[in-house]
């Protein structure tokens, strides 16, 4: 792929979150229009009145894109989603075109690693446990031993991983360098073995996966095989002291199921980043759940998101114009 030198190039950047750290910071504009000013550059934080915007860029920088829209850019020739997951834009329209789509699990997954490891020992030292007991004031040594699964050792124990993309990778060699024994459930089996990783499954032995792991991390994309993929048969494979941990998507897991195996201590407990519906409704009978640990999306939060993404979508800018191959394309027919 290559822009043609006809025409400036033009790339419109549409993002608008209720959160602040997603939305563009100024500086993020300032330098790239230093770097390329061959490139028209617009910016809007709303679809509201950009239809002719649409109708003329060749590259857009956005979270999502409806079919509608995506029928207005008849010069569209590159999408790059400033997320790690790209569910949202893979409609019929958008992955049977030849537009490319790029994606951002390079710029969040070194840190989303991190909470995973963070989370782990959460889990394993019974933190959120003793954070309750101080707000109470209460000396509850006793009650951390007894109660529950007793706090535990990571080293030595299993960590079963459901997914070996940018997440998954980084907490495999974090892992095993604890002395965790890593298994992965991955859907090209044939590839080599990652660094950290013991084993290697395929989608069909996940149950083997979770037969045998201490801790169960998913870091998957979504995708029709993954979504619901934690349901109540597969809780009932898990052991009764292993913990599960999700900062894939949300909807890769059944709450009711999970809400109903916690309580029941089926298994020991879970740490959820990610939700079916976020912010997680006040209602939901997961706040109630003390052995259930809950980060409101916090896993891909740091200082640096902008300057990596800075990295990695000027890198790509720069191969688009000389032609050359762009980094982390998604395969649309599979999904990531």
């Amino acid at each position: 792929m290559v822009h043609s030198t006809d025409r400036p190039l033009k790339l419109l950047i549409v993002v608008h979150h209720r959160f602040e750290l997603w939305n563009i910071p100024g500086w993020f504009l300032q330098k790239l229009a230093e770097q390329f000013p061959q490139i028209e550059i617009a910016h809007r934080t709303s679809y509201e009145g950009i239809e002719e915007r649409l109708r003329d860029a060749e590259v857009i920088f956005t979270i999502s894109l409806r079919p509608e829209q995506l029928a207005l850019g008849t010069r569209l020739r590159w999408i790059h989603a400033p997320t790690a997951a790209v569910h949202q834009f893979l409609f019929p329209e958008l992955v049977n075109s030849d537009i490319v789509l790029t994606h951002s699990s390079e710029v969040h997954g070194p840190v989303v690693a991190e909470h995973v490891m963070a989370l782990i020992f959460a889990l394993a030292r019974k933190i959120p446990q003793a954070a309750r007991l101080q707000a109470k004031r209460e000396w509850g040594q006793d009650s951390i031993w007894n109660h529950g699964q007793r706090p535990r050792e990571i080293a030595a124990a299993t960590l079963g991983l459901i997914g070996l993309g940018a997440i998954g990778l980084v907490v495999a060699r974090a892992a095993a360098a604890l002395g965790m024994r890593v298994i992965a459930v991955r859907e090209h089996v044939e590839k080599e073995r990652p660094e950290g990783v013991s084993e290697v499954l395929g989608p069909d032995q996940i149950e083997r996966l979770l037969a045998r792991s201490d801790f169960v991390v998913m870091a998957a994309p979504l995708t029709p095989a993954t979504r619901g993929l934690m349901n109540a048969a597969r809780f009932a494979q898990m052991k009764r002291d292993a913990y599960l941990i999700n900062v894939g998507r949300g909807a890769q897991v059944d709450e009711c199921a999970l809400a109903d195996v916690l309580r029941s201590h089926q298994i020991a407990g879970a740490a959820l980043d990610v939700f079916e519906h976020e912010p997680l409704p006040a209602e939901s009978p997961l706040w109630d759940l003390d052995n259930l640990l809950i980060t409101p999306h916090t896993a891909g939060l740091t200082e640096k998101l902008w300057h990596r993404h800075y990295d990695l979508f000027s890198e790509n800018l720069r191969r688009y114009l000389v032609g050359e191959r762009l980094l982390f394309t998604v395969d649309k027919q599979l999904g990531y």
